[in-house]
């Protein structure tokens, strides 16, 4: 891995100068990022995947519940091409399988996808929402947000990372300073106020920093039934394709369970679908929510079912929830 890295570091910088020059035009006018009189918030990384985007922007619509909210995003791996709003016609090959989430457990948000930010919100404007939640957007300088999240997971700081492909980082870690705020994602739920104290001072940042947990729901959930976790002590399967699936399979896996991992957003085919049905034996199927959208419909409905999670701030909730309401409830552009 030590000799993998040092033949790399040649393009790491290369690809840390091209970014650098990227947004420094940015940062100083020379390509310019367009403005909307609508607050948006710009929920993002500077590392690739895994940081718990999806659990942080459905925290945002919950919070927002009195506001009519949408959320716009890339559309990972879907099929489709531009701009696609959710509707009960579309499907997760037509979103994306994080934005068919959305849909899914929240109707009444106005959920789009779109590569062209500019045009997706432009398409978005004509329904008249009154606030707009950018997935994965922190790199997207073609627009300005009038709010950035960075998140960073607990076990994977962007402190302690390097530029791609050395590492992990999209861009420099100078790029920290367009955050409005910072949330430490994943934290163990007991993580002490010294030890928060010790990652404020890795990240070296003067914007307010958050730590957040993932909470499991205490149901599994199939499409018609729910069993409570703790009465369910029959051998399953643990099917995941996301980009670190290891606490989900900490939390829910048993000795005797069987576990299959896919790649992150995989596409499950009919070979897949063989393979985990020869796997199960009839036995249950337990997925996590952004397989289940994927999964859903190719697997028998009483055998197939999902856990929902949830992301939790370990403390100062009520400050950073007044901190997104005041800005919802007070902006009137970005500019």
């Amino acid at each position: 891995m030590i000799f993998l890295r040092k033949i790399l570091f040649p393009l790491a910088l290369l690809y840390w100068i091209i970014t650098y020059i990227r947004n420094f035009l940015y940062d100083f006018g020379l390509f310019k990022s367009q403005s909307f009189t609508i607050p948006i918030i710009a929920v993002g990384n500077l590392s690739v995947g895994g940081t718990g985007k999806t659990p942080q922007i459905e925290y945002l619509i919950r919070l927002l519940k009195d506001y009519k909210v949408a959320t716009l995003s890339r559309g990972y791996k879907r099929v489709s091409k531009g701009y696609v709003l959710a509707s009960e016609n579309t499907s997760p090959t037509d979103l994306g399988d994080e934005p068919f989430q959305f849909y899914y457990k929240f109707p009444k948000v106005l959920v789009a996808v779109d590569a062209n930010r500019r045009n997706g919100i432009a398409e978005l404007l004509k329904h008249k929402p009154d606030v707009i939640l950018l997935d994965d957007a922190f790199q997207h300088r073609k627009v300005k947000a009038g709010f950035y999240i960075l998140l960073t997971t607990y076990n994977d700081l962007f402190s302690d990372d390097y530029i791609l492909p050395f590492g992990n980082l999209r861009e420099p870690e100078m790029g920290k300073k367009r955050a409005n705020l910072i949330i430490v994602t994943k934290c163990p739920n007991d993580l002490s106020e010294i030890a928060q104290v010790k990652i404020k001072q890795q990240l070296m940042v003067t914007v307010p920093v958050y730590f957040s947990t993932i909470v499991y729901d205490t149901y599994l959930y199939s499409e018609t039934n729910k069993i409570e976790i703790k009465t369910f002590k029959e051998e399953k399967v643990l099917v995941a394709g996301i980009a670190k699936p290891d606490l989900f399979f900490d939390f829910l896996g048993n000795q005797n369970d069987e576990k299959l991992v896919f790649p992150d957003h995989h596409d499950f085919n009919e070979d897949d679908i063989k393979k985990i049905l020869a796997v199960a034996n009839d036995r249950k199927i337990v997925t996590t929510e952004k397989d289940y959208v994927r999964l859903k419909g190719k697997i028998p409905n009483e055998q197939l079912y999902y856990l929902p999670i949830q992301s939790k701030l370990i403390q100062n909730e009520t400050n950073f929830n007044t901190k997104i309401l005041d800005y919802v409830g007070k902006s009137s552009g970005n500019s």
